[in-house]
């Protein structure tokens, strides 16, 4: 009712699927993002990413980089990676997230509910605020107002170098793949892709050769319609308004029990 014109968020989507279950009893709903479990359930994609940089010849990769919505695609491919730079390898960790939805770069970490509706117990999580509406960028799965707590943790540590891309450079990174590598990547890929030609290009620059290893998480058949906007220039950047962001995050916030920021100061 707020938002008429929303496609809809993942906060939403979770709340009806919550509500569902709620309802009916022969209904039951697992999350399939966010929660610790399913980040730890994800990380058979890094293991086996190590794996394959044993096969080339690659001992450890110098850069590791991921798209970010709610934090399983990326902690799937990064956090093998993140035990290794706890204990001591000096690797390079981004979640790349968009500009419109920009929870690690521009959130506090706080307590906040998982969905829109404040239907799942509180998460301690970088949060934009469970009222928080995304605008309607075409990488749909990363439109959602928060971040797993264990990659926040990870980022409140330091461990992590989050970044956030506007939609425009993403497309138009995904369009060099595309050319280049000859295969159409989903929008949410593109940001991955886009901070990988980042880092590639500087390395050049500064005459160093680096090993980046980034996730591939989707195709993009069914996400043509973007790329028809982004090609017949329909597409533009958006940024939050930063009167926006405060508020979304001090309706939401309201009344929430503040969470205890734990920093060992190692990384």
């Amino acid at each position: 009712k707020k938002d008429p014109n929303t496609p809809g968020s993942l906060g939403m989507a979770i709340s009806e699927a919550v509500e569902m279950a709620v309802k009916n009893d022969d209904t039951k709903y697992s999350l399939g993002s966010v929660l610790n479990h399913v980040l730890l359930h994800q990380t058979i994609i890094g293991l086996e990413a190590k794996k394959q940089l044993a096969l080339a010849g690659v001992k450890k990769p110098d850069i590791v980089i991921g798209c970010a919505g709610g934090g399983s695609n990326f902690a799937g491919l990064s956090f093998p990676f993140v035990n290794d730079k706890i204990n001591g390898a000096d690797i390079t960790i981004i979640p790349v997230e968009p500009q419109s939805c920009p929870s690690l770069t521009k959130a506090p970490f706080a307590y906040d509910f998982g969905d829109t509706s404040g239907m799942t117990p509180l998460l301690p999580m970088h949060t934009l605020g469970h009222n928080f509406v995304a605008p309607p960028l075409h990488a749909g799965g990363l439109r959602y107002h928060g971040m797993a707590p264990l990659v926040s943790q990870a980022t409140v540590e330091g461990l992590l170098q989050p970044e956030s891309i506007p939609q425009m450079e993403c497309y138009a990174a995904a369009v060099q793949w595309a050319r280049t590598e000859g295969t159409i990547c989903a929008p949410e890929t593109s940001h991955a892709i886009a901070s990988v030609i980042r880092q590639a290009k500087q390395a050049k620059e500064e005459g160093k050769e680096k090993v980046i290893l980034f996730g591939y998480s989707g195709h993009g058949l069914l996400d043509l319609a973007g790329y028809d906007a982004f090609l017949n220039g329909r597409l533009e950047d958006y940024e939050i308004p930063e009167e926006d962001l405060n508020e979304s995050i001090k309706s939401s916030l309201e009344g929430l029990p503040e969470v205890l920021v734990k920093r060992t100061g190692k990384w």
